[in-house]
């Protein structure tokens, strides 16, 4: 089942992608195939068909990825599952049909699954840590980083979204976030950071200041910050701070600035981080060395005559 939260909830995820995406699949199939597909010539080029199969639990994520691999190389796609869909609960799943020329059905087969396996384990992590939050009481934001793979972030955030978390900035041009580094190269000063920032970005770019104290979350907010994160604070520390902010900047539609936690958040701590005093949880657990969830792509063989055989057995 689909995620019931996030952007998966106000339409299809796919219609977020911007057209540059094709160019990168299409880099993508240039790094596996540079020079001759010597694979190619062994197989030939008589129209095929071709099984996706699930292999293990997860939820499935990263269709236009997957289809638009196969488009370029003038094959089809048909889909037996939804997006955001529980995958092999009940062993082998039979998840979609792809038709096209022997050949080209092979070429793009590694891309293909490498991609799709990326990307739904980045969902099945997303929706699983955001569940857990869910049964501990947290109500508000679940976020991923952006310590994502370089070349591949657009594939990592997709997955976030499907997974019904919110995928934090996209870039360094879509958010200004102030962390240590940056007020230590100003001096020391965050309102001096904070000024600047604001002064670059203009209106329509928020400023977040990376805090290493509950002081420094002030001096940002009182600079203008429209969200501090409370960096590597322990669970008491975290909530006494978040506590002492929200009464004095305000909450919800009053308040001055959104607080944010992160720093080493994962499923075996991150439940000791719950409070409403905390508008975004932000951990990078949700996409940075989670186990993939296992597809394959197998060829339905043709049996003497020319009729079809089963290809691999759906069997566990």
């Amino acid at each position: 089942m689909p995620a019931t939260e996030g952007a998966p909830v106000h339409g299809h995820v796919a219609h977020l992608l911007p057209q540059t995406y094709k160019r990168l699949v299409s880099t993508w199939l240039e790094e596996d195939t540079p020079s001759f597909d010597y694979g190619g010539l062994v197989v030939g080029n008589h129209m095929a068909e071709a099984r996706l199969l699930g292999k293990s639990k997860g939820m499935i994520a990263g269709f236009p990825f997957f289809e638009e691999v196969f488009k370029q190389l003038d094959c089809t796609v048909e889909w037996h599952v939804v997006e955001g869909d529980q995958v092999g609960t009940q062993g082998k799943q039979h998840c979609a049909t792809v038709k096209g020329p022997v050949r080209m059905l092979l070429l793009g087969e590694r891309v293909a699954l490498n991609t799709l396996a990326r990307c739904s384990g980045v969902a099945t992590k997303s929706a699983s840590l955001l569940e857990l939050l869910r049964k501990a009481g947290y109500k508000n934001t679940l976020a991923g980083t952006r310590k994502t793979t370089p070349g591949f972030r657009l594939v990592e955030k997709y997955g976030m979204l499907v997974g019904g978390c919110d995928p934090h900035r996209q870039d360094l041009s879509a958010m200004t976030m102030l962390k240590d580094n940056h007020i230590w190269a100003c001096g020391g000063s965050i309102a001096t950071a904070v000024a600047a920032a604001k002064a670059a970005g203009g209106f329509a770019v928020k400023v977040e200041v990376e805090c290493q104290s509950e002081e420094e979350a002030h001096q940002a907010i009182e600079a203008g910050a429209d969200v501090v994160m409370l960096d590597n604070f322990s669970p008491e520390e975290m909530k006494s701070a978040a506590r002492n902010i929200k009464n004095k900047w305000g909450r919800g539609n009053e308040a001055r600035a959104l607080i944010e936690v992160s720093g080493g958040l994962t499923e075996d701590n991150v439940g000791n981080y719950v409070t409403e005093d905390v508008d975004v949880i932000s951990s990078s657990s949700i996409h940075q060395g989670v186990k993939h969830v296992d597809f394959s792509l197998k060829i339905v063989p043709k049996e003497k005559g020319g009729k079809k055989g089963d290809g691999e057995s759906l069997d566990t």
